[in-house]
């Protein structure tokens, strides 16, 4: 056997984890394969000495279920994009999603549940291990969709809070449930809210679950919030890298308001199944700092988040935010502008960020989109819109993968299946290759 230098040693600890994980759920199948995962191949996948225990490890978890050259899909090769818009328009080729009923029923046990869905169940490195993510999943329908963010995202040193909207359906609820049961690091919020569009109850979804995070024994360094039509763009190991970059900095969008956004905290609103705006002036923000807007998804340190919940400052401010219109596209914003809160950046104008600056999501709006040769910010949508948002089609991988953010918003398997199942595949591939398959 080779002698394992002192990196090595630290990498030997994560592999034999993760040899057992995996001889657990394929038994049989590592014999002279256990050297190459004593020294730790997640370090450094091209120093293995036998490539197939790395193939075969790739074998058993490939996400891969479907003829679509991806390769040539991801690398923007028209032919292949086209046949891919094509298959997906055919009604022969549609895929009916997975239903709740299917989920509760396959989670009556977890163990052929983790191993049918391919879930990764141990980290894939000791950078990946010694940091851990807090998640918290906003969602009200698309159980599949849920599942497949939850699976390709997961791994058992993070966090993850799942709100259920109050609104939703009986069935949808018992199968997050069920779901959430075969994790032990997967838990349902305790406190719920009834999410009413642009009303306070979106910020409130994600307070519930930052406040469950922090009573977690896991001490996770980041926070990153979502919803259920959101996918990642980056593995696992490379959103740790990006965020070790940030070196305890926030990462939000964050910008001087217009005049008619301005407007959204300068009234009382009335929350019933809908937001309303009365006649009632509001007071002024209850803080020294200007108000800045954003959008209602950021990627924030612990040190952030905790310090939400202890000033009395923020609290109040909190509290004064909570009957504005779409609190979320400016209470984060604002406070991301604030010099007392940990990982901000000054109210100086030099300090503008735009989302497109930001690392946390990338969004396509159909009003900004064109010839980015005639300074539009990003090409036309291949898929569809959905409330001016692009729900992104294969035609849309090329570029979403040369941007830096965390995710991109919105996919839906019911538009694009190819689009996300290549997507799946492409970061499948990578997180175990640790480069992509193209």
């Amino acid at each position: 056997m080779r002698k394992l230098g002192k990196c090595r040693l630290k990498s030997a600890l994560a592999a034999v984890t993760a040899l057992t994980a995996f001889v657990l759920l394929f038994p049989g199948h590592f014999d002279s394969c256990e050297e190459d995962m004593m020294m730790g191949i997640w370090e450094d996948p091209e120093d293995v000495s036998d490539r197939r225990c790395l193939d075969m490890f790739y074998r058993h978890l490939n996400l891969f279920t479907q003829q679509a050259n991806c390769s040539r899909i991801i690398r923007g090769d028209q032919e292949a994009v086209q046949e891919a818009r094509l298959n997906s328009l055919a009604v022969s080729s549609k895929k009916d999603p997975l239903t709740e009923n299917h989920y509760v029923f396959a989670t009556k046990d977890c163990a052929a549940f983790i191993k049918e869905r391919k879930y990764l169940t141990f980290p894939l490195s000791l950078e990946e291990r010694n940091f851990p993510i807090a998640y918290s999943i906003v969602i009200h329908e698309h159980i599949e969709m849920f599942e497949r963010l939850l699976r390709t995202i997961y791994t058992p040193q993070n966090l993850y809070c799942i709100h259920v909207d109050r609104k939703a359906a009986v069935t949808f609820n018992r199968a997050v449930k069920a779901i959430a049961s075969c994790f032990p690091n997967v838990f349902i919020a305790s406190k719920l809210e009834n999410v009413v569009y642009a009303s306070w109850s979106r910020v409130q979804a994600d307070l519930n679950c930052m406040e469950e995070l922090l009573q977690s024994p896991v001490h996770w360094k980041y926070f990153i919030n979502l919803c259920g039509l959101d996918f990642p763009i980056k593995t696992n190991a490379e959103m740790v890298r990006n965020l070790i970059v940030l070196n305890g900095k926030n990462s939000m969008e964050s910008e001087e308001p217009s005049a008619s956004k301005t407007e959204r905290w300068l009234f009382h609103h009335e929350v019933t199944n809908q937001i309303s705006r009365t006649k009632e002036k509001k007071s002024l923000p209850p803080i020294s700092t200007p108000m800045f807007t954003g959008n209602a998804y950021f990627v924030a340190s612990r040190e952030f988040v905790n310090h939400l919940f202890v000033s009395p400052e923020i609290q109040k401010f909190l509290k004064w935010a909570e009957d504005t219109y779409s609190p979320d596209e400016h209470v984060w914003a604002t406070l991301q502008r604030m010099p007392t809160v940990p990982g901000t950046n000054p109210p100086n104008s030099k300090y503008q960020m735009s989302d497109m600056a930001a690392i946390a999501r990338l969004v396509k709006w159909s009003y900004m989109e064109g010839d980015i040769t005639k300074n539009a910010p990003y090409p036309k949508c291949t898929g569809v819109h959905r409330r001016s948002v692009c729900i992104y089609g294969s035609g849309d991988l090329h570029w979403i993968l040369q941007q830096h953010h965390l995710f991109a918003n919105k996919f839906d398997s019911q538009v694009d299946n190819t689009a996300l199942q290549c997507l799946e595949g492409h970061l499948r591939y990578k997180a175990i290759y640790r480069k992509g398959f193209m």
